[in-house]
């Protein structure tokens, strides 16, 4: 029985590690509702995975290169680790909602794999803000030497974006009924939300620990970074809801890359 467990869990980890990054894992898994309404609970593990490529790369390129073309790079493997693919998200939203149609037609120029005016504005500004956020966190490291701290927010920040999908997958009804990634994840429900969200909350206690960090204060970082994610993942979940009857896999994404925005700025408020 317990064997049996750990080989279904296993797979729900795998299947996590697929669908939200571009690392390969040869392992064979069966991508249907069950599991992957499952694999929700491993997404937070997926986003630890995104998040310790970043805070390396962060680390290492900041003993040796400038600020602005070492942030370049480590946004270029932060988001390269998804495949663009919550980018991706981002701008088909932007087309979408920005578009100021009816709500069927929002849908429409969402599932068009063409990209608008406004789904590139609105990448633009997403990665001049991140690349403006990252730039200074690395002169704070190049300034005071200490970098294990903003490696460890770093490492932290994609963890939670992507528990946050799994709470906006549980939590906000499909705009596509019957169809698209809320079919796909039909089955899960607040039992894996919960427990997604303790494994976020462990792994974020386990990069503070890494990054030097005490217990208390450690603690105080978990409980802001879900009070962040939170409150960033409900005005755009239920904005974007009100707007389409519902949440669209482009959504998530477009949450997830909103999450990631506020934490990473808050990380360097919290440093400054």
């Amino acid at each position: 029985m317990v064997y049996r467990s750990l080989i279904v869990h296993g797979q729900a980890l795998i299947a996590a590690v697929q669908f939200l990054t571009r690392i390969p894992v040869p392992v064979q898994v069966p991508f249907e509702p069950k599991q992957l309404s499952r694999s929700i609970i491993y997404f937070p593990a997926a986003g630890a995975i995104v998040g310790a490529a970043a805070a390396i790369c962060y680390g290492m390129l900041g003993f040796f290169m400038p600020a602005l073309p070492a942030a370049v790079i480590v946004l270029a493997v932060w988001t390269a680790m998804s495949g663009g693919l919550h980018l991706d998200g981002w701008m088909d939203t932007a087309d979408g909602v920005l578009s100021h149609r009816s709500r069927e037609r929002m849908l429409e120029i969402m599932k068009d794999s063409r990209v608008g005016a406004m789904g590139v504005i609105a990448a633009v500004l997403l990665l001049l803000f991140k690349f403006a956020v990252l730039s200074e966190l690395i002169e704070l490291g190049l300034e005071s030497g200490a970098w294990r701290k903003p490696m460890a927010l770093i490492a932290i920040t994609p963890v939670w974006s992507r528990w946050w999908m799994s709470a906006a997958i549980v939590g906000w009804p499909s705009a596509r009924k019957g169809e698209g990634i809320g079919a796909m994840f039909g089955t899960a429900g607040p039992v894996q939300m919960a427990a997604g969200f303790l494994l976020a909350a462990a792994l974020t206690l386990v990069f503070s620990f890494a990054g030097g960090i005490p217990f208390e204060t450690a603690i105080l970082w978990c409980a802001g970074a879900a009070f962040i994610t939170t409150a960033t993942g409900l005005i755009g979940a239920v904005w974007l809801n009100r707007k389409l009857g519902g949440l669209t896999g482009d959504t998530y994404g477009a949450m997830n890359e909103a999450v990631e925005a506020v934490l990473i700025l808050a990380a360097l408020l919290l440093l400054k």
